[in-house]
């Protein structure tokens, strides 16, 4: 019994079907049916405020409901925002020993337009943030040269976009993967919560994306970072995915993904590049 007085029940297989194909549709994410528990987790309050008592009545509100907000809303709470500042912190060394000298060196661009990078599911923006502290930090020592370099943020959940823009974390938040020094540098107090300084901030640009979408509004990439992203998806998303990144990175574009992910038998349009105890791709 919720604390609204609804019963939320999953009466049979076919009421988790009908949800989870729901939500396959508009967000990729893939359940397989022993992840009814995370349906209940994750949609109970929802439930509870539409008044439905089951999964069915659910979906059949969020078909009828033309404005897409009850959609917006099912997709907001399935997607999981779970995320640190320098996760893994080897993509963060391979980009600042590797791939910047390459890529963002004034030399390197010859007068080409700017380095661009992508963020993808970008969650509440630790990811795109440690990727411009990372830049702003090689400038700032003098391993690096001023570069113009633009930073694309994508995610489908509007909270975990609102978070991200607004650069302001808990005191659990900043903890969690970010060295004392870069907090110091980089982040004001303001009260119970920590202010990310504008001049990173301004370096990346946040915007609502479903990995479903045309990956052609957002311009050619010279690295992207798609970490922890495909386990949720299937096996032919994954394919589409990898394909359709594969076309969007400019030669010799360079692609991150997690470290329990990789591309074996879902793409041959990359190479396994290794450095250090680190793994990236690079698109052939």
């Amino acid at each position: 019994m919720s604390s609204t007085g609804v019963t939320l029940t999953v009466d049979n297989a076919g009421e988790f079907k009908v949800i989870s194909e729901y939500i396959e549709k508009h967000c990729g994410i893939r359940l397989t049916a022993e992840k009814t528990y995370l349906l209940k987790t994750r949609l109970t309050s929802l439930m509870a405020e539409t008044g439905c008592s089951n999964f069915s009545q659910l979906h059949s509100k969020a078909v009828a409901d033309k404005s897409n907000s009850l959609r917006d809303k099912i997709v907001d709470a399935m997607t999981t925002n779970e995320t640190l500042w320098f996760r893994d912190s080897m993509p963060y060394q391979i980009l600042r020993e590797v791939l910047l000298p390459e890529l963002a060196a004034p030399a390197a661009r010859n007068g080409k337009s700017k380095l661009r990078i992508w963020s993808a599911a970008s969650s509440t923006g630790q990811e795109p943030y440690s990727i411009a502290i990372t830049i702003n930090e090689l400038m700032r020592t003098g391993a690096l040269r001023t570069a113009p370099v633009e930073i694309i943020a994508t995610d489908i959940s509007p909270t975990a976009l609102f978070l991200a823009s607004a650069a302001r974390y808990d005191s659990l938040a900043i903890t969690r993967g970010l060295p004392q020094d870069i907090k110091t540098r980089y982040f004001t107090q303001e009260g119970n919560v920590w202010a990310l300084n504008s001049d990173i901030k301004k370096m990346v640009t946040f915007r609502r994306f479903n990995l479903q979408d045309n990956f052609g509004t957002l311009g050619n990439m010279d690295i992207v970072f798609c970490r922890n992203v495909l386990i949720y998806f299937s096996e032919a998303f994954k394919k589409d995915i990898l394909s359709r990144m594969a076309a969007l990175l400019r030669p010799r574009g360079y692609l991150f993904l997690g470290a329990s992910e990789s591309i074996i038998s879902y793409s041959n349009e990359y190479e396994m590049l290794r450095h250090r105890n680190g793994i990236y791709y690079r698109v052939k």
